[in-house]
């Protein structure tokens, strides 16, 4: 299966090419192995400028695909690195439960990372039950490697505020709230926060242009997806260019008014027709079939045959979210596995094997 992959990478590559610039771009072109012989290239190089022109392939690993030079914790705990806020803006609508902002950092081009890794986060201060310093919060990336203004200087961060509301009064207690979110939450512009990272490699994107990505994704858990579908169909990489997959994301959420990002979904739909999909499950808003509130493991139910042949044609699996959505969504996996005559924990640990199941929960 590898052979046949690497054999069907190298022919897009050569078809890609030369609809960008014939045999010049062909020479500039990676993976071509005994092909850029043929035109006295270099292996190894990548293409200098995007399908549309525009040069947005700087961040890239070469051969782009090559997992081998992931970033990791080119900044640790112990030795911070400072960012800036850009900008801090809530982005859910009024009727959502609570506050979720999108939080973009300059870190000038100094902390490089990949789709489906994550930042820690420092907050200042100290912990009033030890007295000592805040340690690290973990946070999804919510962007590509090139930020959301495309020059790969800059992050986001999509983060809920965390508020402890008391069950009797109904009013919050501020001496409960979460101490990073709030802090990341109520950051201005120019702020400065102490950010670690990037770490991480089990939320990668497949090496394989071909292969179909499945995204689960519950409130801020929509992350990491939202920079894989920012890389895949938004922006002018070589990435972008070879896709030939589908991605489709199921994302869970109590009202209509907490989606996030529609805009993008919207616009990667629009980019590449019948290559992307996006699944909505409000639980106050949808009922099942039999009345019941409609969460993402009903969403995977109704289209089980589907996922499942997906699955087998080799597709990777994303789930991303609070920790309380995991054990659903895998109930509701293995009763569609049992339906279909395989025994879930022989087929869960393959999929795992050839890493195509992806977990990210908190």
């Amino acid at each position: 299966a590898r052979s046949r992959k690497a054999k069907t990478r190298k022919m897009k590559a050569v078809i890609l090419a030369l609809a960008l610039g014939g045999a010049d771009a062909l020479r500039a072109t990676p993976r071509m192995g005994l092909l850029s012989g043929l035109f006295g290239g270099n292996k190894g190089t990548i293409l200098t400028e995007s399908p549309a022109g525009k040069k947005q392939d700087f961040l890239e690993a070469s051969p782009y695909w090559d997992q081998s030079t992931v970033p990791v914790n080119t900044f640790k705990n112990k030795s911070p690195y400072t960012a800036k806020v850009v900008s801090c803006k809530r982005i859910v609508g009024p009727e959502a439960t609570g506050e979720t902002c999108h939080i973009i950092f300059d870190h000038k081009g100094n902390m490089p990372y990949w789709e489906g890794q994550s930042y820690g986060v420092i907050p200042p201060g100290t912990n009033p039950k030890n007295g000592k310093p805040h340690t690290v919060r973990l946070y999804s990336i919510a962007s590509s490697r090139y930020g959301d203004d495309g020059g790969g200087t800059s992050v986001s961060l999509c983060v809920r505020r965390a508020v402890y509301v008391d069950p009797e009064t109904g009013a919050e207690d501020p001496a409960k709230k979460g101490i990073c979110s709030n802090f990341l939450c109520d950051a201005k512009p120019g702020a400065a926060v102490r950010i670690t990272g990037a770490v991480g490699k089990g939320m990668l994107l497949p090496d394989d242009d071909g292969a179909d990505i499945i995204m689960v994704a519950t409130g801020t858990g929509v992350a990491p997806f939202r920079g894989f579908v920012q890389r895949l169909f938004i922006e002018r990489t070589p990435a972008s260019a070879a896709f030939e997959g589908r991605a489709w994301l199921l994302f869970g959420g109590p009202t209509s008014d907490s989606v996030l990002y529609k805009e993008l979904w919207e616009q990667a739909a629009a980019n590449k027709p019948g290559q992307f999909e996006l699944t909505l499950a409000i639980s106050r808003e949808q009922t099942t079939s039999t009345g019941g509130k409609m969460y993402v493991q009903e969403r995977l139910t109704e289209r089980a045959d589907e996922l499942f042949e997906r699955l087998a044609g080799g597709a990777h699996l994303y789930l991303c979210g609070l920790k309380g959505m995991q054990p659903g969504i895998e109930a509701a996996l293995e009763q569609a596995a049992v339906a279909r005559g395989l025994d879930f924990k022989t087929w869960i640990k393959a999929l795992r094997k050839e890493k195509r199941y992806h977990v990210e929960v908190y």
